[in-house]
């Protein structure tokens, strides 16, 4: 939904649909992974990310959307690779990579 300058958006109704619909949990999932590596990374630079984080993702072995959760395991990927999957007609994920190991 667009809003003009002159609306005000409804902050508060946006993050209460996003812990309605689950979304809440799995940002603080992710949240907490990438400060668990900042925080047992080296940061040359001093800006509060780790070196070898900077520019890519943190990624879980087992996506959070299928149940996987921090204790599966995390990875840092490059943020092309981590966001896109090939699809089927269905709109299920084709390689199921992840599960190889199961």
């Amino acid at each position: 939904m667009a809003y003009k300058n002159k609306e005000d958006r409804p902050y508060k109704k946006e993050y209460q649909q996003q812990k309605d619909r689950g979304e809440h949990d799995n940002r603080m999932e992710r949240q907490r992974g990438r400060r668990k590596i900042d925080a047992t990374g080296k940061d040359a630079n001093g800006n509060g990310v780790a070196d070898k984080r900077e520019g890519k993702d943190v990624a879980h072995k087992k996506p959070l959307s299928k149940g996987g959760s921090n204790k599966d395991g995390v990875t840092i990927q490059s943020k092309s690779k981590n966001r896109s999957f090939k699809r089927n007609s269905d709109s299920s994920i084709k390689d199921r990579q992840y599960l190889a190991g199961k």
